[in-house]
């Protein structure tokens, strides 16, 4: 069924961390897709000297580096280990990120170029910000396999990836949200024969 709702249709994408949500975004992106990433929003609210300033405020310089920017592990490590302070450090720096969101979609929609726009942002249910999207999709990928990719991307302990896996809805509940679920457990052939399809099954394809 065709996306109907908006000029240019806007998909979200929701999944597990390590399931490929951004190489999802790629293949998206080669295919006519504007890519808003909610990562590298979330990376710029932190630069935002007014809300680098209110996060100091909180929790102390000692989330701060030696040229007087957030240190992100070291923030992470005080919020994701307790839902209040994490939610302290949401109140502020969510409304700036959605404010961001919600421009880029009005102009990727207003962009003649633009097929379609996809939103990739690991927290996209729990922030409310799949209200910008018409369809959701899930990308799926064992346990196992988001776990090495975790590790070769990222460098995140155990207890690290437990942290923000714990902040965040279960897989359960983001798959039976979703509109349409992508595999990511296979080869980038495979994955690419799923997006087409996807696209082939929504109206997108170029």
């Amino acid at each position: 069924m065709a996306l109907v709702s908006k000029p240019k249709p806007v998909v979200g994408l929701v999944g597990g961390i390590g399931s490929g949500k951004s190489r999802v975004a790629a293949l998206l992106r080669d295919r006519g897709g504007r890519v808003i990433a909610g990562d590298d929003l979330g990376h710029e609210a932190l630069r935002q000297p007014v809300i680098r300033d209110r996060v100091a405020a909180r929790w102390g310089k000692e989330v701060l580096d030696e040229t007087g920017e957030i240190n992100r592990r070291r923030l992470g490590a005080i919020v994701f280990a307790d839902a209040g302070q994490r939610h302290a450090l949401e109140s502020i720096v969510h409304p700036w990120i959605k404010k961001c969101m919600a421009d880029a979609v009005a102009q990727a929609q207003a962009d003649a170029a633009v097929r379609f726009v996809v939103v990739d942002a690991a927290i996209l249910l729990e922030a409310g910000w799949n209200d910008l999207c018409d369809r959701l999709v899930f990308v799926e990928a064992p346990a196992e396999v988001r776990r090495q990719r975790i590790a070769a991307q990222r460098g995140w302990t155990a207890a690290e990836v437990e942290a923000r896996e714990l902040a965040q809805l279960p897989l359960t509940a983001k798959a039976v949200r979703a509109d349409y679920t992508l595999h990511n457990a296979g080869s980038l052939e495979s994955l690419n024969q799923e997006v087409d399809d996807l696209l082939q099954v929504w109206g997108l394809s170029p």
